[in-house]
């Protein structure tokens, strides 16, 4: 069996565009005929740029060669062009290409690709979901702590077991800096209010994307640590594990970390440094499936867990879901709410949530497949911006309102 051919679809998401401006599709065909499915969660470029980089990335290490090869392929991606270092541009594109392959894998086998990669330990996957609070006139507002409250208990009644908010914001390119003391506060409200409101029947999950410098951190989780949130996500840039160590060495709150990584070693130093317990890696952008599971063989030895991130399509949500049913030490995933809308819509059948639960199915390879006719409908994708974007202005402690 050999892999024949490869096609690309870059599909724009509708408003309001949850999960990203865009999602990128890749499908492989093997000369015997079996195709599979992957994503790529590569945003740093424009999608279009992503298109020609999968071209060469398939005509140069695939095309041709066998689909179980993943180390072979994985070592020749991260060596190309003599570099052999952590490149998130190409481990985006071999992650969409390898989930890909392991489709085929699977499909071959007649088997999940959980029970191809150490076997089902769960039946079921504790999940969460951001908040999406949305006001009268039905745009979201995350500034609102009433809207937020509101969100939480209507999360709490589906069935959820963990909820995610980010009090902190704006996302600026010029993190890590000092947040507002106003922004602290207005933090803490919203940790109060919400736990107040569900109790200690849901984790309160702190995202906030690496906004902060580890002193303005340490002073922003003293806030927080009355409420005894599960994790504190992304609290400085990432990139130095030694600076987000000094985070989880001066708070009680576990340190989540990893959304923003690619490949083994650079979680390795966040072990080695002791500066996360819970990682969050992308499989559309970390290398892909087997490069997660050893990720997470990693954690494992260090009694860490991972939560794998997903602000994305379907698709990289059905690799995490093989990955998630075959790893111990998984604490729970990522939810987009509980996969309705577009990403129901993009699949043939939708992904099963119950309860606040994943459900993974017993299909062969990543267990879903693409809707075709919806996926070529918003297809390709026009627009400029990029899959999400940071604010291009310095911090301003007066644009934070903390009313």
């Amino acid at each position: 069996m050999r892999i024949a051919s490869m096609q690309s679809h870059i599909v724009a998401v509708p408003p309001p565009h949850i999960g990203g401006m865009y999602w990128i599709f890749v499908t492989l065909r093997t000369d015997c005929g079996i195709e599979g499915v992957g994503e790529v969660y590569a945003s740093t470029f424009h999608p279009t740029v992503m298109v020609a980089a999968l071209d060469d990335v398939f005509e140069r290490y695939l095309k041709g060669h066998n689909p179980h090869h993943i180390e072979r392929f994985y070592r020749e991606c991260y060596s190309s062009g003599f570099t052999q270092r952590p490149d998130l541009t190409m481990m985006g594109a071999f992650s969409g290409l390898e989930i890909a392959c392991w489709d085929i894998i699977g499909k071959a086998a007649n088997q999940p690709v959980y029970e191809l990669i150490g076997g089902k330990v769960h039946d079921k996957l504790r999940c969460y979901t951001y908040l999406y609070p949305k006001n009268a006139q039905g745009d979201y507002d995350y500034a609102d702590v009433g809207l937020a409250v509101d969100t939480a208990l209507a999360n709490k009644e589906l069935g959820f077991s963990a909820l995610k908010f980010d009090p902190v914001g704006p996302y600026s390119a010029y993190s890590g800096h000092h947040v507002s003391l106003s922004a602290m506060q207005k933090s803490a409200l919203f940790c109060e209010k919400i736990r107040t409101a569900v109790g200690s029947d849901c984790d309160l999950l702190i995202g906030t994307h690496g906004q902060m410098t580890p002193a303005s951190a340490i002073r922003l989780a003293k806030y927080l640590e009355p409420f005894d949130p599960l994790w504190f996500e992304e609290p400085v840039p990432p990139g130095q594990a030694e600076a987000m160590a000094q985070v989880a060495q001066k708070t009680s709150i576990p340190i989540a970390t990893g959304e923003r990584l690619t490949t083994k070693y650079e979680f390795s130093e966040l072990l080695k440094h002791k500066a996360a317990a819970i990682l969050q890696m992308n499989l559309g952008r970390v290398g892909g499936i087997l490069e997660a599971k050893k990720i997470a063989a990693m954690a494992e030895v260090h009694f860490c867990q991972i939560a794998p991130h997903l602000y994305n399509g379907p698709i990289g949500a059905a690799a995490s879901i093989q990955l998630a049913t075959a790893t111990p030490n998984f604490l729970m995933q990522e939810s987009i709410g509980t996969w309705d809308g577009f990403h129901a819509d993009i699949l043939q059948q939708k992904i099963d949530w119950q309860d606040g639960y994943i459900i993974p199915n017993t299909k062969p390879g990543i267990g879903v497949e693409l809707n075709m006719e919806v996926v070529n409908a918003h297809s390709p994708y026009t627009g400029r911006k990029l899959h999400l974007s940071m604010d291009p202005r310095p911090y301003d402690v007066k644009s934070i309102d903390p009313s």
